[in-house]
């Protein structure tokens, strides 16, 4: 368990949260202890929706620009492009991890034993190609159908809200014995502050998308709770808690939540 009482400049989190979850070049880190990265890797996960934001900034201003030259499904491909070389594909390679340890795996041995194999199987092959597809699909007819400002604010909001959907279930499910990454590093060390702030860091991400569609948010947040009752159950009877696969899982989960709420008929 990370020391809570190792003194942090207030900066330290939030580019700890930029450098966990994009290749972003940021400074000032290589000074830090290990304890001071322990500690801040815990405080860093109330930033992570706004670094989900960021993202999705990014994504969207790459796909609208994109559009001004190309078909929009040819703008989706690139932005989704430059988004996997600005992440390292972080979120798809759990998606993969988790859906080969889920699907191949019997055991709770099994199924930790597959998601630390950096090898992918036919289960995470076909994940990723309908995963991304969908998201694809879903990106497509936000731009389509949208002004360029809304379908900023969708794709934003997904980026953002998938994120935030990481730091509620690392509240939900403790991580699993055996288990890895994020989940086994820090996630015994999220409570409800975290969650709090977390909610606060969200706010930019969110607001543009929950103000012009109430309803579609409202759709999102709904079909979140009802995800989150469901894995929390799967996590809990498959493996006994969570590890980092499951929280990149649950993170692309909620992106795609929030596309599909959005572009609903």
């Amino acid at each position: 368990m990370p020391d809570r009482r190792v003194s942090l400049a207030w900066w330290v989190p939030p580019v700890l949260a930029v450098q966990f979850l994009t290749r972003l070049p940021v400074p000032g880190t290589a000074r830090l202890s290990r304890d001071q990265v322990a500690t801040g890797l815990v405080r860093a996960v109330a930033w992570f929706p706004l670094v989900g934001a960021l993202v999705g900034a990014i994504t969207a201003g790459v796909a609208l620009d994109a559009q001004l030259l190309w078909p929009t499904i040819v703008a989706v491909l690139i932005a989704l492009v430059v988004e996997a070389r600005l992440t390292g594909a972080f979120h798809e390679d759990a998606l993969a991890d988790f859906c080969d340890a889920f699907g191949g795996g019997q055991s709770a041995d099994d199924v930790r034993r597959i998601m630390k194999d950096s090898r992918i199987g036919s289960y995470g092959a076909v994940a990723l190609v309908l995963g991304l597809g969908l998201r694809a699909a879903l990106m497509l007819t936000v731009l389509d159908r949208m002004t360029p400002a809304m379908a900023a604010a969708t794709i934003v909001a997904a980026a953002c809200f998938g994120r935030l959907v990481v730091v509620v279930l690392m509240l939900l499910v403790a991580p699993a014995a055996g288990g890895g990454g994020l989940a086994k590093d820090v996630g015994s060390g999220v409570g409800p502050t975290t969650l709090a702030m977390a909610l606060a860091t969200a706010l930019p991400g969110l607001l543009g998308f929950a103000g012009h569609q109430p309803m579609a948010f409202a759709t999102a947040t709904g079909m979140t709770a009802v995800f989150l009752i469901w894995f929390r159950r799967l996590l809990l009877r498959r493996i006994g808690g969570s590890t980092g696969d499951c929280l990149g899982f649950a993170a692309y989960a909620g992106q795609l939540i929030v596309l599909l709420a959005a572009t609903a008929s």
